[in-house]
């Protein structure tokens, strides 16, 4: 069964709320607001608190989530969420805290976020580090805004150049272009890997900084990333980490240790909260001493036994938003960190290395693995030999829908023909990887046999609540229908 649209659902005089009368004087809605701002009609769905509860709970029960099922997204590190995060970010002292409640009444609060930025700059191996930034590519954003200002605080104001090379995340080119400057691509050679050839010939003086993502987009460690961040800083720019997929070097690597001036984490991806619906995101910037002074305000600091946020940072960079970071998620990360401890973080890398890679060898026979049999915590394959059949990436991804599968992410990297970007996290059990690599297989057989079969996917939808037809995308991005009207 469809479910109706709320709008469907509603009849005239039903109402799922009561309030109070009104204790206060009344004052007319025009006097509030000009009268170009103000509606005649607001026609909103008039339905029954039941009806409001079911009809959420039913939409509710067609979402695909972390708690149901795998989710091979590539570059997104979508883990199981440990229940005792919730728990921890749940319980009152810290659910019920209020932004405003000032330093004396939220001391254990400033302990955790202080904690918390210990530790991370441990894990980085850089010196400071900021809880601000709300998202992965607003703290790429910080890291650029801290370049900048370093650079134009020494008087190096041509430096307006960002490096980004064509492995990278795909935020990295979205964000420079933020920034505002020249955006150069450095292309990948023939391993999949920075060309250091090209690279050192776009150096100049103009060169801010490079942004580098480690281990890529590719699922491959950048082997030559001493000899790139030497490059770099002997022409007299900064390196840039993109921390999205520090899953698969925690505790084994530090990128401070290789040459990195500044990084970001996304603690709502590498610490277990997955963002997208399990959100909002948070993301903190990690910095080396010679950056530190730009790192954004309020930072948290500790004075003989209290903390406090101090605003004393003349050169910083300045506020990012009100107040500081999305807590819950900083508590989920804390959580997360004092449960697994050192020993437990360097498993996690293992684990989701191993994974990936084991994954990749059930799959390789029949997929393309443009750049190699080994990865790190994710790989790429390429459906072009299935594309050749006429079956493309996404009619692939369409199909697994038929298995019981979240699609992985799709055509990304942009250096890969009909890519397929998997990264199965540590999280997963090898039932749960050969499951899902024998639906590829199976699908990769049918491109062969019964290529209709796989171009008209899904035919039915075992991971929703209902059944699932084919969509035309073109249309729907085009010509979307995003308001309900009512039928004559």
């Amino acid at each position: 069964m469809v479910e109706p649209l709320i709008f469907e659902l509603s009849r005239p005089g039903r109402v799922a709320f009561s309030l109070p009368e009104c204790d206060v004087p009344e004052r007319p809605v025009a006097e509030l607001l000009p009268s170009d701002q103000l509606r005649d009609e607001l026609p909103l769905p008039e339905v029954s608190a039941p009806q409001v509860v079911r009809h959420f709970t039913r939409l509710s029960r067609m979402n695909y989530g972390v708690d149901l099922g795998f989710y091979p997204l590539g570059s997104c590190t979508m883990k199981y969420n440990p229940k005792v995060n919730e728990a921890a970010a749940a319980l009152p002292g810290f659910a019920q805290a209020h932004p405003l409640a000032g330093e004396a009444l939220s001391q254990g609060a400033l302990r955790l976020l202080y904690e918390l930025q210990a530790m991370l700059a441990e894990i980085g191996g850089m010196d400071a580090v900021t809880l601000q930034p709300v998202a992965g590519a607003q703290g790429e954003l910080t890291g650029l805004l801290m370049i900048r200002a370093y650079h134009q605080h020494r008087g190096d104001t041509a430096r307006t150049r960002i490096l980004v090379p064509d492995s990278s995340h795909g935020t990295n080119p979205a964000t420079a272009a933020r920034w505002g400057d020249t955006i150069t691509s450095i292309p990948s050679n023939a391993r999949g890997r920075v060309d250091l050839a090209q690279l050192r010939a776009q150096m100049d003086e103009r060169v801010a900084g490079l942004m580098l993502t480690n281990p890529n987009t590719l699922g491959l460690f950048e082997d030559e990333v001493l000899e790139i961040t030497r490059t770099v800083h002997d022409g007299g720019g900064l390196v840039y980490l993109d921390g999205a997929n520090m899953n698969a070097i925690l505790g084994i690597v530090r990128p401070g240790d290789l040459g990195f001036d500044v990084m970001h984490f996304n603690l709502h991806k590498t610490f277990s909260t997955p963002h997208g619906g399990g959100g909002p995101g948070a993301a903190a910037v990690a910095a080396k001493a010679h950056l530190e002074p730009f790192l954004p305000v309020p930072r948290v600091v500790e004075r003989n036994g209290t903390y406090a946020l101090s605003e004393d940072a003349p050169h910083s960079i300045g506020r990012l938003h009100s107040f500081y970071g999305n807590f819950a998620n900083l508590l989920r990360a804390y959580t997360y960190l004092r449960s697994l401890g050192p020993d437990g973080l360097r498993r996690v890398a293992e684990g989701a290395v191993l994974n990936a890679n084991y994954l990749l060898a059930l799959v390789k026979e029949e997929y393309e693995v443009p750049f190699g049999d080994r990865c790190m915590h994710e790989f790429v394959a390429s459906a072009e030999r299935q594309a050749a059949r006429g079956v493309r990436a996404l009619d692939i991804a369409k199909r697994l829908i038929d298995h019981g599968f979240h699609p992985p992410t799709m055509y990304f990297p942009l250096i890969v023909r009909e890519a397929l970007m998997i990264e199965p996290t540590e999280t997963e059990s090898m039932e749960t990887l050969e499951a899902f690599a024998e639906a590829l297989c199976a699908i990769a057989r049918e491109a062969r046999e019964d290529p209709e079969q796989v171009r008209e996917a899904p035919h039915r939808g075992p991971i929703v609540a209902r059944p699932v037809r084919r969509l035309d995308e073109v249309s729907a991005a085009r010509h979307p229908n995003l308001r309900w009207t009512p039928q004559s």
